[in-house]
């Protein structure tokens, strides 16, 4: 069940993040309203060892229920993309099938390369499944330029 009925509450739960989860070091997120029953969520949140999730969810409501209509939550370690997730339907790979359109893209072939994503949803938050991912990631070396 969705523990945000408004887009008020959400907007609580965005703008308090760090509050609830000490491994954030700073967030840039923003939640902008584009229409009645519409907002996107954009924004940057950064972790240590320069770990930094980019958020970028299309947010509706109704009716009283907040829903995630679409979403792009990319990962990366200084200037790596490490993997994204995406709710891209990709009806033609039997492998997603089990969490269509919840996605995940992982190295070798990172654009071609999907696993399933079974933490993501449209009916509930997904900021702090992504968060403890990124909590519980190795570390790898960053690229030196």
């Amino acid at each position: 069940m969705n523990p945000f009925q408004s887009l008020h509450e959400y907007e609580w739960f965005i703008y308090t993040l760090a509050d609830g989860f000490p491994s954030i070091r700073h967030s840039t997120l923003t939640i902008v309203r584009i229409s009645r029953g519409m907002a996107e969520l954009r924004g940057d949140v950064d972790f240590s060892a320069g770990m930094r999730l980019r958020v970028y969810e299309l947010l509706t409501w109704d009716g009283g229920t907040l829903l995630i209509d679409s979403y792009s939550y990319d990962v990366f370690q200084v200037d790596l993309q490490m993997y994204w997730y995406d709710s891209q339907p990709h009806p033609h790979i039997p492998e997603l099938s089990s969490t269509h359109p919840h996605h995940k893209h992982i190295p070798p072939d990172i654009k071609h390369n999907r696993i399933p994503a079974p933490g993501l949803s449209f009916n509930t938050p997904n900021l702090p499944f992504l968060i403890r991912e990124i909590e519980t990631l190795p570390l790898q070396h960053p690229p030196t330029h």
